[in-house]
């Protein structure tokens, strides 16, 4: 699926709609066939034991979801999560950036149905794995 927004306009998009965000999240890779997006590690993101905690992993997911689609159908603000199904596999290793890497399966005109694996950088092992559906606003 060709890409419309690029990494740099979607960092722009990002700060722009969601700038509570702002700093948490960058962009490694973004192509027609994948999304890489990190969570920056941070104090804020741990649990008591010094793991990212499951609320921060969601948030990582759900937004790598969200720019994977908008890259593709470009900037609307207004598309929202409608399902999120994940599964915490392991625990991600303390102190080291969290990446995800999702897949849009399907792009519909009012669904937009991504996959997401969640590493920790630098192991092979998934942490985590979700499945989301945004549902995209109508066409005007």
């Amino acid at each position: 699926m060709e890409i419309v927004v690029n990494a740099e306009e979607m960092t722009g998009f990002l700060q722009e709609v969601f700038p509570q965000v702002d700093g948490m999240f960058g962009i490694d890779r973004l192509d027609e066939d994948l999304l890489v997006m990190r969570l920056f590690s941070h104090d804020r993101h741990l649990r008591p034991g010094g793991t990212v905690s499951g609320p921060a992993m969601f948030s990582l997911a759900d937004v790598a979801a969200y720019v994977a689609t908008m890259a593709r159908i470009g900037r609307e603000a207004l598309a929202v999560t409608t399902h999120c199904s994940i599964d915490f596999m392991r625990k991600p290793v303390s102190g080291a950036d969290v990446l995800a890497e999702a897949r849009i399966l399907k792009l519909g005109k009012a669904l937009s149905v991504t996959d997401v694996l969640l590493f920790s950088e630098g192991q092979s092992e998934p942490v985590a794995h979700a499945s989301l559906t945004y549902s995209l606003p109508p066409k005007r």
